[in-house]
């Protein structure tokens, strides 16, 4: 059975493209090209299909508006079409909050490896996409910094010797938010990969960092890792962490692509593994495909406590599913009880 796909987007040449791309590809079908919302409306309404490409700037109705009212009034699996620049992902990250699957930067015209690759890629989200749950957005939560120091939930030998690692994909833009969101000020240091294009990757960390208590931040070549705060893996790099005397440190490369991702999942669980392997703790999320289970194998050799996302919160269960599969999964939790779960454990220690 063929994926029915609808494009939208105001620029012609945009439409063309996608629908070329799409029209290639045996297992999707398009159903329709909307310039605007207006039109958008009509074909969703007329042919009901599984996955839609949004532009997010658009005229007369913007992608956020009409998204907010679909996912209301016909919930469809969406890959938004974003614009890299600073105002494109901060509204690329309240379309993945609005209930977006997923995002694609808008592709680079100068050259033909840049049009296939880019090919590649995009078919690759509308397939992952349509086999995607869709999750009611969460409802939006204020920033929670509070206004006076409290006591720490953890002991500070915990905040000062430990690690926490997440890793996601697919989905983890608001998995990854939910959790940093419930856990305390007090913290050991947290790295965390998320699927993600260089662009974004830093207004994602300010988004993180604006709305939970711990400071987060990109990840910086040499940094020393501190009680907390929060790394986002940047995007173009893998995020690997070195032991340095007592300290922890962040080591970015731009080696090969891993599972086809760079940041990877793998590099960062990898090389987690070669450190003081039992103070670490690691957390695999939503996500497509299976990044991140070899390295998850490589901690839990090591005696690291292990987490994994359930099927049922899972935006899509391939990432913790392949490491379950692996049998390197000590907890499978659902998302709403991950961080209880997480600062029991660091507690137990």
């Amino acid at each position: 059975m063929t994926i029915k796909v609808l494009v939208v987007d105001d620029s012609a040449l945009m439409r063309s493209l996608l629908g070329k791309m799409i029209e290639a590809d045996p297992e999707l079908s398009l159903v329709g090209l909307a310039a605007d919302a207006y039109e958008a409306k009509d074909l969703v309404n007329q042919f009901r299909p599984d996955v839609i490409t949004l532009d997010i700037e658009m005229p007369k109705v913007d992608g956020l508006t009409f998204l907010d009212r679909l996912m209301k009034a016909r919930p469809t699996a969406v890959v938004m079409i974003s614009s890299l620049t600073e105002q494109g992902a901060d509204a690329t990250f309240n379309a993945l909050a609005l209930g977006a699957v997923d995002f694609i930067p808008k592709p680079k015209l100068d050259s033909p490896q840049g049009i296939h690759d880019y090919q590649d890629l995009i078919l690759d989200k509308i397939k992952s996409a349509a086999k995607a749950k869709l999750i009611k957005p969460q409802k939006f939560v204020e920033p929670v910094r509070p206004v006076s120091s409290k006591r720490p939930v953890l002991a500070n030998t915990t905040l000062t010797q430990h690690l926490v690692a997440i890793g996601a994909s697919t989905g983890g833009t608001e998995a990854i938010l939910y959790v940093l969101q419930h856990l305390p000020a007090a913290m050991p240091p947290i790295v965390i990969t998320q699927h993600m294009p260089a662009g974004f990757t830093r207004t994602f960390a300010e988004r993180l960092n604006r709305l939970s208590r711990i400071t987060v931040k990109e990840a910086e070549h040499g940094e020393r890792l501190l009680p907390s705060y929060a790394y986002v893996a940047p995007g173009d790099h893998h995020l690997e962490i070195i032991k340095v005397g007592g300290s922890y440190k962040v080591k970015l490369t731009q080696d090969e692509k891993v599972s086809g991702h760079r940041p990877s999942v793998d590099v960062m669980f990898t090389a987690l593994a070669q450190c003081a392997a039992p103070n670490i703790s690691a957390m695999i999320l939503t996500g497509m495909g299976k990044d991140g289970a070899e390295g998850m194998v490589a901690l839990h050799q090591k005696g690291v406590t292990t987490f994994a996302q359930d099927e049922q919160s899972c935006v899509v269960f391939g990432m913790p599913r392949e490491a379950i599969k692996c049998r390197a999964v000590d907890y499978v939790v659902e998302l709403s009880q991950m961080p209880n779960k997480l600062i029991n454990h660091l507690n137990s220690l």
